[in-house]
């Protein structure tokens, strides 16, 4: 049975007076200036940005812990809990009748209890909120068309359940008559008892997921690849496909590198150590997570790197001076980076220590990991670089926007960002800047540092970034949040102060690596340097830009040293130069020859993309010509 657009107060009413009974009751879904009509058309990219809308409004309803379950490899439901404070009937029904109407940030967040009761940018225990327009959790319609929702706030004796099912996008229909409410969907809603009369919290059902959906979390396309030859990841959680009679049939077992039966933290942290363990093993000299990783571990990194949470490690304002050399930047722009000694990045720069972790406590599970940031600043692997320590710059700036009218400038803008350069960052998807408001980001690292235009690719890839927003920029994100509006005043206030700390950070970086050159040399006393060795280090510092040397390169003959440096070429000495004999002067010549040529390849990227068996094979080659050319 409908009821009329905006009739809150009905609704609820009907709700509440159904308890008990074993009425259904019915009601349209309609949408505030048509929002839902694009949502329900999938305005989300991915199936980890509708979850982290469902966790994003967990975090905005105070909830302490939000579990994601999923039946993987299957993939045939999906469930999210929190315990946060759950809708009342009033609630519900706004949500219903005013998608893209979103109580929050407004003053009927508080009389409807979404918002503190003396600012309505926070949530009732004092979080400042991030959802802002109320499509967030219709963000599932990309993964499926209905879905339930089972809510309860705290002292009430009943729980409501609500049957969503969400329409198909109609161009049609939306044009045929433009002063008709658009309707998104039917919903079905009723009530039954609670026995947990104090318990609160939300629970959102998935089921019947799209094929789409399926098929993407079990990374279907993937495997059909690994079955035609392509490497399979190195971590997943295996495959499973619909065999001919209907019954579904594990086609790969599981690959995941943490032990069975590890506790969440530790699982996930070991997930992320697996990224670097890849480098420090030599498998890859670049470890990216679309190419370890499954759809299904992409997800769950996703959901991690964007979710309001602690670093799986020490957060990057938070190091010490034995991880990390450490530099603020000051306002005035002609004075060099200030180099700290033992006062922390949160204590010279007089923001909280929390800062862009968003307010703890706050626990988000994903099936058996519990997830953190997957940022690690610390403990990072060793190069051959001359600077054996990454490099942190970070400032704090807050913008008033003086003398510009609210409605121009969007108000003022608080900031606090740092940026790491160190020789290898990993995986390469943390190699760019990545924006978080309130805690919270609704994308991923932006490899080309909102478009910074001086040509010094070597080193932009050696950096990372994030900037905490602690005021302002809202008014600039998209809707999905995925995205922002460059022209908006504080859009192009951050990418000023971006582009112009990068410039300082790379100005630094390249004083203190000629420095630290010319005293290596000094102290290696090295009286000769073969022609070759000296035309490979020639070629790298051209192409490089930068006083450094190329990557050693090691034999596999030769025993590797313990403290091998992680951007090590290692060459298969049998496979490349063969097992014929030679005498030592030789043999030493063509490994001097081949070790120059990889350095040079390595001096113009063209190894950056290849795995080391095909680095080998392409020496292999090479060898097999020079050998035919003598």
């Amino acid at each position: 049975m409908d009821v009329e657009p905006g009739a809150d107060s009905t609704l609820a009413d009907r709700i509440a007076d159904g308890r008990g009974g074993s009425e259904v009751i019915q009601a349209r879904l309609t949408t505030d200036e048509r929002v839902l009509a694009r949502v329900t058309d999938g305005i989300y990219r991915e199936p980890s940005s509708a979850l982290r809308e469902l966790v994003s409004n967990a975090y905005d309803a105070d909830a302490t812990e939000v579990i994601i379950q999923t039946d993987r490899p299957r993939f045939s439901s999906i469930m999210v809990t929190d315990n946060g404070n759950g809708m009342s009937p009033e609630v519900l029904a706004h949500l219903i009748e005013h998608i893209g109407g979103s109580a929050k940030r407004s003053q009927k967040g508080s009389h409807l209890g979404v918002t503190d009761p003396n600012n309505r940018f926070y949530s009732p225990g004092g979080r400042r909120l991030i959802g802002r327009i109320g499509i967030g959790l219709f963000s599932v319609s990309q993964l499926t068309n209905s879905f339930q929702i089972i809510t309860k706030v705290k002292g009430d004796p009943w729980r409501t359940v609500a049957m969503v099912r969400l329409r198909t996008y109609d161009d049609g229909t939306i044009e045929a008559d433009d002063d008709t409410d658009y309707e998104a969907g039917l919903v079905s809603i009723w009530s039954v008892p609670a026995e947990d009369v104090s318990a609160s919290g939300t629970t959102i059902v998935l089921t019947d997921l799209q094929r789409h959906t399926v098929r993407t979390l079990r990374d279907a396309d993937r495997w059909i690849r690994v079955q035609n030859g392509e490497p399979p990841p190195a971590y997943h959680i295996g495959f499973m496909e619909d065999g001919g009679t209907n019954k579904k049939e594990v086609r790969f077992v599981e690959s995941i590198p943490w032990e069975e039966g590890a506790d969440g933290a530790s699982a996930f942290s070991t997930l992320v150590d697996a990224v670097w363990g890849e480098l420090r093993a030599g498998n890859v000299r670049n470890p990216s997570t679309v190419h370890l990783f499954d759809k299904y571990l992409q997800t769950v990194w996703e959901i991690a790197l964007a979710a309001p949470l602690p670093y799986v490690g020490v957060s990057p304002l938070l190091l010490r001076d034995d991880s990390a050399d450490r530099f603020v930047l000051t306002s005035d722009r002609r004075q060099p980076p200030e180099l700290l000694s033992e006062e922390l990045f949160t204590e010279r720069l007089g923001v909280p220590e929390d800062t862009g972790q968003g307010l703890q406590p706050f626990r988000v599970f994903f099936d058996n990991l519990e997830l953190r940031r997957p940022v690690r600043v610390e403990g990072l692997p060793s190069t051959s670089h001359a600077l054996k320590k990454p490099l942190v710059f970070a400032e704090h700036v807050r913008e008033e926007f003086r003398g510009v009218d609210v409605a121009n400038s969007g108000g003022p803008l608080e900031f606090t960002g740092y940026i790491m350069w160190a020789p290898k960052i990993a995986p390469v998807e943390h190699n760019g800047a990545l924006i978080r408001v309130h805690g919270a980001s609704g994308t991923l690292f932006d490899r080309s540092f909102l478009n910074y235009g001086v040509a010094e690719l070597t080193r932009l890839r050696q950096l990372s970034c994030e900037i905490f927003v602690s005021q302002g920029f809202e008014s600039a994100l998209n809707i999905d949040r995925e995205g922002f509006n460059q022209s908006h005043p504080h859009a192009r206030r951050l990418t000023a102060w971006l582009h112009g700390a990068i410039g300082r950070a790379i100005n630094t970086q390249k004083t203190l690596a000629d420095k630290a050159r010319r005293e290596a040399r000094a102290a290696a006393s090295q009286d000769l340097v073969s022609e070759l060795q000296n035309l490979a280090e020639t070629t790298w510092r051209q192409q490089r830009s930068e006083a450094s040397s190329p990557p050693p390169v090691t034999w596999a003959r030769d025993a590797a040293p313990s403290n091998e440096a992680v951007d090590a070429i290692r060459l298969e000495q049998e496979l490349i130069l063969g097992s014929n004999r030679r005498n030592t002067g030789q043999l030493t010549r063509e490994k001097e020859q081949l070790a120059a040529i990889v350095q040079i390849l390595a001096a113009f990227d063209l190894l950056d993309d290849l795995p080391p068996y095909k680095i080998n094979e392409l020496m292999k080659a090479l060898s097999s010509a020079i050998r035919a050319e003598s």
